[in-house]
């Protein structure tokens, strides 16, 4: 592999971006993608299938074979609040091979003896989330139903375009929660991303029934996303 190639796919592992080398199987030739760049060869298709799918494929084009090898930032859902849809949102995330965060100011809730073995954080999300930034392959589930904690992850993960954002919250909450977005400098378009009520309407009552809706919605946008948002160049 080129040496330039193989800085090129670290540097983007490092900074969680997805990335791909195509390699032209009869000439040798590789390059490197970008998830969201412009791809010619008649493999526009195929490259973006492959980035939302992330397998790697042997394909043919009209006039040569390639082989796409697609490298995607681990998925991870940052939720905000330790409450009884986390506990059972936590152990979904595992088996469906998301990495998963839980902040929580509330030392009441947020303990080790109710999320034993997760990601738990004890302290406000703007302190958080500077350390460990959101990014587009995150989903931001918002669970605490109180402004001042769930306010500002909302708006930043709005700005740094995740792929998922939900809310928990009556229709009438949300119409509140948007009036203080939109306050807050965030368009009209940026606030409607805002899944509210959050999760699939499967009916769900239960904390874990509603923790399989939110989880089953996330997995819709993760497979769905825009192959056009987290942009890049090619190399």
């Amino acid at each position: 592999m080129d040496p330039q190639h193989l800085a090129a796919l670290n540097a983007a592992r490092a900074a969680r971006r997805a990335v791909m080398l195509i390699t032209d199987l009869t000439s040798g030739t590789e390059r490197v993608v970008f998830e969201g760049a412009v791809v010619d060869d008649g493999l526009a298709e195929a490259v973006t299938s492959a980035f939302r799918s992330g397998k790697s494929a042997a394909i043919d084009s009209a006039t040569a074979s390639f082989f796409l090898n697609v490298h995607l930032p681990p998925p991870r859902i940052v939720v905000i609040g330790a409450v009884h849809i986390s506990q059972a949102l936590a152990a979904l995330a595992e088996i469906a091979g998301f990495d998963l965060q839980i902040i929580d100011p509330r030392t009441a809730f947020a303990t080790t003896d109710r999320f034993a073995g997760i990601d738990l954080v004890p302290d406000w999300p703007e302190d958080v989330l500077k350390a460990r930034p959101l990014d587009t392959y995150t989903a931001l589930v918002a669970v605490t139903h109180d402004p001042k904690i769930d306010d500002f992850p909302l708006a930043e993960a709005l700005r740094r375009q995740c792929f998922y954002v939900g809310a928990l919250g009556s229709r009438k909450t949300h119409a509140k929660r948007v009036e203080r977005l939109l306050a807050d400098g965030l368009s009209a378009d940026q606030i409607g991303r805002i899944a509210a009520p959050i999760g699939l309407d499967i009916g769900a009552a239960t904390p874990a029934e509603i923790a399989v809706a939110i989880l089953a919605e996330i997995i819709q946008a993760f497979r769905r996303r825009s192959a056009t948002s987290p942009a890049g160049d090619g190399a």
